[in-house]
């Protein structure tokens, strides 16, 4: 197991756990960065992002689903997923998400991607709730659930003021809206997965958490490959009687 790979993934996961959206019982496992090991097992406990993990592993032939190029490109994007067959990620998910409803994910086609956008605009169903009912919930858990990104314009103890662009709906279309200041956490309790923050960052950030510290060229990949899931959803929006 990558021991860099498993903190990562850690890195990203911990929001929606420590939320009890997914993943073990017990979130702060995610926040002891020296137990990869306890990392590694509660990361078998998210049913979705395992799967995608795994499959890109797969892919790739590695035998480590916690492979830091593998968790890289599950949370930002990277070559893997350009190698990763969607129709073979829709048959996995098929066998592993059978009893699942809701989403457009099971009729994806060559859009199937595993990546944790596919997941969040095509697996969950609400995507589809906001384009039936323009519902406000549906819009920002959407945006929240996403991994966007931001630049750090200050920092006070465990939390910083990040400027990001928010998901806005526009009746027919999910598109970025204006730039906003947002309080968001990067520790809690005096634990973290980062080093540290400073102003002028580029940051990753999931939920109300900063993930990670990021480069310019893995911004650019989590917006471009997030516009290329939105980009399907405008359709069906857009199509009369939908």
């Amino acid at each position: 197991m990558s021991e860099r790979g498993a903190i990562l993934f850690a890195r990203y996961a911990y929001p929606p756990n420590e939320l009890g959206y997914c993943g073990p019982a017990d979130h702060t496992a995610l926040l002891r960065p020296a137990d990869t090991e306890g990392i590694e097992r509660g990361a078998r406990q998210f049913d979705g992002a395992w799967c995608y993990l795994e499959f890109l592993a797969d892919s790739a032939g590695l035998d480590d689903p916690l492979d830091e190029r593998v968790v890289e490109a599950y949370w930002i994007g990277n070559e893997l997923l350009d190698r990763a067959d969607p129709h073979a990620l829709l048959a996995r998910m098929r066998e592993r998400f059978r009893s699942q409803s809701g989403g457009t994910w099971r009729d994806a086609g060559d859009r199937a991607l595993a990546h944790h956008s596919f997941q969040v605009f095509d697996v969950y169903p609400w995507a589809g709730l906001l384009r039936a009912s323009g519902n406000p919930t549906a819009l920002s858990v959407l945006d929240r659930c996403r991994i966007r990104t931001g630049v750090v314009h200050a920092v006070d103890g465990e939390s910083a003021t990040v400027e990001s662009r928010p998901l806005t709906w526009t009746g027919t279309a999910l598109v970025p809206g204006p730039p906003r200041q947002e309080s968001v956490r990067w520790s809690t309790g005096g634990r973290s997965l980062i080093p540290g923050l400073a102003p002028g960052d580029l940051v990753s950030l999931h939920w109300d958490w900063v993930c990670d510290v990021i480069t310019e060229p893995q911004a650019a990949r989590i917006e471009s490959t997030e516009a290329r899931q939105l980009a399907p959803a405008c359709a069906v929006a857009a199509t009369p009687g939908r």
